[in-house]
């Protein structure tokens, strides 16, 4: 009888051990799905949406800048670009492209980086 007792018992600790294992799996699926949508893929987003902004960057354009100073780009280089602030001709500094972070070309269109 107590052979009997260890024999129905055994199959009910497997099964819901199985089950346990179902269940961690699932919030692991959950979990990783949830860090993709609330972090990986809007930063992706935000990398593409850089990557237009700097395509649509030309010598002439108004640009503000992630600081809000406001200049218009003299030279543009692989990653920097070279912006003239204010009236004064000679106040030309080298910045990277990544703190740009809108651009008006002159015919009044603007480009954007949504933050």
């Amino acid at each position: 009888m107590m052979f009997n007792l260890f024999l129905t018992a055994a199959p009910s600790k497997a099964a819901n051990a199985g089950m346990s294992w179902g269940i961690i799996i699932f919030y692991v699926v959950i979990i990783g799905a949830m860090f993709y949508f609330m972090a990986i893929r809007p930063q992706k987003k935000q990398q593409q949406s850089m990557t237009e902004l700097a395509a649509a960057l030309e010598v002439g354009d108004s640009i503000v800048t992630t600081s809000g100073f406001y200049g218009v780009v003299v030279d543009i280089k692989d990653d920097i670009v070279v912006v003239e602030f204010g009236s004064n001709k000679n106040c030309r500094i080298p910045m990277k492209k990544v703190a740009i972070q809108t651009v008006e070309k002159p015919d009044g269109t603007t480009v954007s980086l949504d933050r």
